[in-house]
């Protein structure tokens, strides 16, 4: 696969990654620490396909670079947030594990196209 069609697919699955992480923020409490974390994974989450898209329209390598590395750190935390859903058992994991597993494979993905450029 080439660069282009590489760079299309994974914007699309940013996307989508975006689109189920809203939904599941719907889920959470609407409490005030609900309302809290409810916030900042739907900033994570969202985050990293925008930072993956505006690193596809990069002025330079450097700033590729740094926009991916945006990526990285965005899908880590929203690992974080999953987790902490999780312990506070406000969800199952077994509902939260295929984000989760997405989740990870993108962290992998941004943490190798951020060393190969």
């Amino acid at each position: 696969m080439d660069n282009k069609t590489f760079s299309k697919k994974l914007e699309k699955r940013t996307k989508n990654f975006a689109v189920k992480i809203i939904r599941l923020s719907t889920t959470l409490p609407n409490t005030p620490e609900g309302r809290v974390i409810r916030n900042q994974i739907t900033k994570s989450g969202t985050s990293i396909g925008a930072n993956y898209r505006e690193a596809n329209r990069a002025r330079s390598r450097a700033d590729f670079k740094n926009k991916i590395k945006i990526c990285e750190s965005e899908a880590s935390e929203t690992q974080f947030w999953i987790e902490v859903i999780t312990e506070i058992k406000w969800l199952p994991w077994e509902k939260l594990k295929s984000d989760y597993d997405e989740c990870s494979e993108l962290l992998a993905l941004f943490t190798v196209v951020g060393k190969k450029r």
